[in-house]
C-alpha cells in the first residue's frame, strides 16, 4: 500500500486502505511502540548492575536523565519534520537512531560513555511513539480510530509487566550489556515490517524549509528545564547560583522562543495550535495526568521492596494489575468510541476513577494496609487512566488542521513527557524532603543517610536492627503516600481543566 500523503494529495476517501492493510501496517507500528516502551523499564532493572561493572554512582542518574532529556526534546522536531519531509524518512531515521544508540550503549565501557550513547538513543526514541501515532492518524479517520487504540494500550501494558522480568532474565543470565543488544532484532523487524508494508510516496510541502533556530531555542529551554528539576535538590541545592542559571536560562529561552514562533515562516511548534481550545485544553489535561501517573507511580517498586520488604521481582509483578486495568479500559474505550463517536464523557469517568483510586492509595499506604487492599487501587488506577490518553490523541489530531498533523501530535507527546518528568522530580523531592527532616530530628543519626535512595541502597536497608528499620520504613511510607496524595489534587486539577475541553464530532472521513 502507499504512504499517506498529505491531506492535499488525498483527493478521494475512496482510496483510503482497508482494514486488512492497515491491519498490517500496525504491526509493524506496534512493533516500533514497543520498543520505545520496553526500553526503560529493561534499564531500570539493570542499573545496579551497570553500577557494579563501571562505577560513577554519582553519574548514575544521568543513564536515566540523559535518554529523558533527549527524547522530550527531539518529539516536537520529528512531528515538524514529519509535515514537511514525509512520515516514513522520519520514522526510518527515529528508528536507526535508537539502534544505533543501543549498540554504542552496550558497547559502553564507562559511565561517560553510556550517558553519552543513551542520549543518541534518546534522540531517536523521541519520534518512535510521535510518528507511530501520526501514521495511524494519517491511516485511519478519527471515528473509526478507537478499534485501533486497544491495542497501543495492550502493547504498553504487555511491555510495562514483561520489561522488568526479560531485564532481569538478560541480566542474570548473559550481562547487562546485551539489554542494549536486545533493541537489535526488534527494531530490525519493524522496519523490515514497515519497509514492506507502508511503501512511500510523494511527500512534504514544495518549497519548506526547517525551523533551526525555533528547534535550537525549543531544545535549550526544554532541556535547561528539566535539568533544574532533575539537579534540584540533589546534586545541586535549590538556592545555588549554578541552578538559578540553569531556571533564568530556560524562561529566557522560552521567551525567545515563543518570540521568534510569531515570525518563523514553518514554525517547528505553531503558535495557532494554541487558539484552538481542544488542543491547549487537551495538552494541559495530558501533562497533569502523566504528571500525576509518573510522579506517583515510579515510587511503587520503592514503597513494595523497603516498606513491604517485598523481593525486586514480586514487586515488579505487583504493578501488573495497573497494566492490566489500562489494557481493559483502553479495549472498551476502542469499541465505545467506534459506536458512539464521542471521548469526553468516557475522559471524564476515567479521571474522576483515577481520582478515586489516588485517594484510596494514599489512604492504605498511610494507614499500612496489607496487599490485598493496595492491589484493587493499582487496578483501579490503570483502568481510569486508560479512557484518558488514547482518547484526548484522537480529540486532538480530529481537531487540528491537516497540514499541522504531525506537528499537533507530537507536541501534545511533548507536553505529556514533560508533565511526566515534573512529576518525577516533584515526588523525588517530596520523598527526599521528608527523608531530611526525619534526619534533622537526630533520631537516625549514623544510621540513614539522606543520598541512601539516589544511591539506591535498599540492601543497608534491608540489613538494619528490627527497630530502625522499621522506623525507617515508616519514614518511606508515609513520603509515598504524600506522594499519592499529591497525585490526587493533580488528577482533581485535571479533571476540572477536562471540563472546559469542547467536544467535536469525530471526522468520519481524513477530510
Amino acid at each position: 500500500m502507499t504512504e499517506p500523503g498529505p491531506p492535499d494529495d488525498r483527493n478521494d476517501d475512496a482510496q483510503a486502505p482497508t482494514h486488512r492493510e492497515i491491519r498490517t501496517v500496525y504491526i509493524g507500528l506496534m512493533i516500533v511502540m514497543a520498543l520505545s516502551a520496553i526500553d526503560q523499564s529493561i534499564v531500570a532493572t539493570a542499573l545496579p548492575r551497570i553500577l557494579s561493572d563501571l562505577g560513577g554512582v554519582q553519574h548514575l542518574s544521568w543513564v536515566v536523565t540523559a535518554y529523558v532529556l533527549a527524547t522530550t526534546t527531539t518529539m516536537p522536531l520529528y512531528g515538524k519534520l514529519s509535515d514537511q519531509y514525509g512520515r516514513k524518512p522520519m520514522l526510518y531515521t527515529a528508528v536507526a537512531l535508537f539502534l544505533v544508540g543501543s549498540i554504542l550503549s552496550g558497547l559502553a565501557q564507562s559511565m561517560p560513555q553510556l550517558i553519552l550513547f543513551r542520549a543518541i538513543q534518546g534522540m531517536g526514541a523521541g519520534g518512535l511513539l510521535p510518528l507511530a501515532q501520526i501514521i495511524v492518524a494519517d491511516l485511519v479517520p478519527p471515528r473509526q480510530r478507537g478499534r485501533y487504540q486497544g491495542w497501543i494500550g495492550a502493547v504498553f501494558a504487555l511491555c510495562s509487566v514483561l520489561g522488568p522480568v526479560v531485564g532481569g532474565i538478560i541480566t542474570d543470565a548473559l550481562s547487562w550489556h546485551w539489554i542494549f543488544f536486545f533493541n537489535l532484532p526488534i527494531g530490525i523487524g519493524a522496519l523490515v515490517v514497515i519497509a514492506i508494508t507502508l511503501r512511500s510516496s510523494r511527500r512534504g510541502v514544495p518549497g519548506s524549509r526547517l525551523d533551526y533556530l525555533g528547534a535550537m531555542l525549543l531544545s535549550g529551554a526544554t532541556a535547561c528545564f528539566l535539568l533544574t528539576l532533575t539537579l534540584g535538590g540533589t546534586q545541586l541545592p535549590w538556592g545555588s547560583l549554578a541552578l538559578i542559571g540553569l531556571a533564568a536560562a530556560a524562561v529566557v529561552l522560552a521567551v525567545l522562543f515563543l518570540m521568534w514562533e510569531r515570525v518563523a515562516a514553518e514554525p517547528i511548534l505553531p503558535l495557532h495550535l494554541f487558539r484552538e481550545r481542544v488542543y491547549s485544553v487537551g495538552s494541559l489535561v495530558l501533562a497533569l495526568t502523566f504528571m500525576a501517573l509518573l510522579g506517583s507511580s515510579t515510587f511503587f517498586p520503592l514503597f513494595f521492596q523497603v516498606v513491604m520488604g517485598l523481593s525486586p521481582s514480586s514487586s515488579g509483578l505487583l504493578i501488573a494489575p495497573q497494566a492490566v486495568g489500562i489494557f481493559i479500559s483502553a479495549r472498551i474505550n476502542g469499541r465505545i468510541l467506534v459506536a458512539k463517536g464521542r471521548y469526553k464523557p468516557l475522559q471524564i469517568c476515567g479521571l474522576s476513577t483515577a481520582l478515586v483510586a489516588f485517594v484510596w492509595l494514599a489512604w492504605a499506604a498511610g494507614a499500612a494496609q496489607p496487599l490485598v487492599i493496595l492491589a484493587p487501587a493499582i487496578l483501579l488506577l490503570g483502568l481510569g487512566l486508560g479512557f484518558v490518553t488514547p482518547n484526548m490523541n484522537v480529540a486532538i489530531q480530529n481537531a487540528a488542521p491537516p497540514a499541522d498533523m504531525g506537528a499537533a501530535t507530537a507536541s501534545a507527546s511533548f507536553f505529556r513527557s514533560l508533565g511526566g518528568v515534573v512529576g518525577v522530580a516533584g515526588s523525588g523531592a517530596i520523598l527526599t524532603n521528608h527523608l531530611h527532616t526525619a534526619l534533622a530530628s537526630g533520631a537516625f543519626a549514623g544510621v540513614l543517610q539522606p543520598d541512601m535512595l539516589m544511591k539506591g541502597a535498599l540492601q543497608d536497608i534491608a540489613n538494619l536492627p528490627a527497630a530502625a528499620h522499621d522506623a525507617v520504613a515508616a519514614i518511606y511510607r508515609h513520603g509515598i503516600a504524600t506522594t499519592f496524595s499529591v497525585g490526587a489534587a493533580i488528577v482533581a486539577l485535571a479533571l476540572v481543566a477536562l471540563l472546559f475541553l469542547p467536544e467535536r464530532p469525530l471526522r468520519t472521513t481524513h477530510r
